[in-house]
């Protein structure tokens, strides 16, 4: 997996797809815990946690076995993590952005941007 990983991230393209394909991960892990911690219960409870804990694994191995910066990439990295958990939101709880959501998301894709981009 790590030399497949590796050339894939050797390109900006490969990168920026291994970055949104951990953070879609790591937000349906999340959403996995919360489907499991407060919309469920008994067995499918028990599901729930077990898939988030696998998923949130696959994504502590996606995101950490490349042998990049990370902190170079964590501004890029933290807006596509709320792009994706703002669309996973929509899609399994099917909750809508509120104005708060908007500005404050418009504020981490600035943030995000002056992160990746601003070369000092």
């Amino acid at each position: 997996m790590k030399s497949i990983l590796d050339s894939i991230v050797a390109t900006p393209v490969g990168a920026f797809a291994v970055l949104t394909f951990a953070a879609l991960l790591e937000a349906l892990g999340d959403s996995f815990f919360q489907s499991g911690l407060y919309r469920s219960s008994g067995a499918t409870r028990a599901l729930y946690l077990i898939l988030g804990t696998a998923v949130l694994a696959l994504y502590g191995l996606t995101v950490n076995t490349p042998p990049w910066d990370f902190g170079k990439l964590l501004g890029l990295y933290v807006v596509l993590f709320f792009v994706m958990a703002q669309i996973l939101t929509k899609v399994r709880f099917h909750q809508s952005p509120t104005m708060p959501i908007y500005v404050g998301g418009m504020l981490i894709v600035l943030g995000g941007l002056v992160i990746a981009f601003w070369k000092p």
